[in-house]
């Protein structure tokens, strides 16, 4: 059971890891975004590439708990943390500009704290 709470914990960092830098990647775009083409990093900037991180994200997010849930600690309030910081997350354009810094902070802090959470409950797993 200890090699599958490391291969979880790795994915659960995976999962902190890519919405700390969405999330960075988000804040930072406007400014970075005239020398983007200059470096050949133009794609950075497009929706398309927020989306697959996102989509990879959330995947990597939902195995990850999914796993911890099933063999750990049977708690669902990870999942639905994950689940609504990907819907705000994904929110952000339809609300419009105004609120994408906010949307953005709760959106990807949720998806950290789902995993924070689940590392956390699969740690203090007394039956394991």
């Amino acid at each position: 059971m200890q090699s599958d709470f490391n291969r979880n914990n790795k994915l659960d960092k995976l999962g902190i890891t890519i919405a700390s830098v969405c999330a960075i990647h988000c804040v930072f775009l406007p400014l970075l975004l005239p020398v983007l083409p200059l470096i050949g990093l133009s794609f950075v900037g497009d929706h398309t590439f927020e989306n697959i991180v996102l989509i990879i994200s959330m995947l990597a997010g939902f195995i990850a708990l999914f796993t911890g849930f099933k063999r750990y600690h049977r708690k669902m309030y990870p999942i639905y943390c994950l689940a609504l910081g990907g819907i705000i997350y994904s929110l952000k354009e339809s609300l419009g500009e105004d609120f994408h810094p906010y949307l953005i902070a709760l959106g990807a802090g949720l998806i950290i704290f789902a995993h924070l959470m689940n590392v956390k409950l699969c740690r203090s797993c007394k039956t394991c």
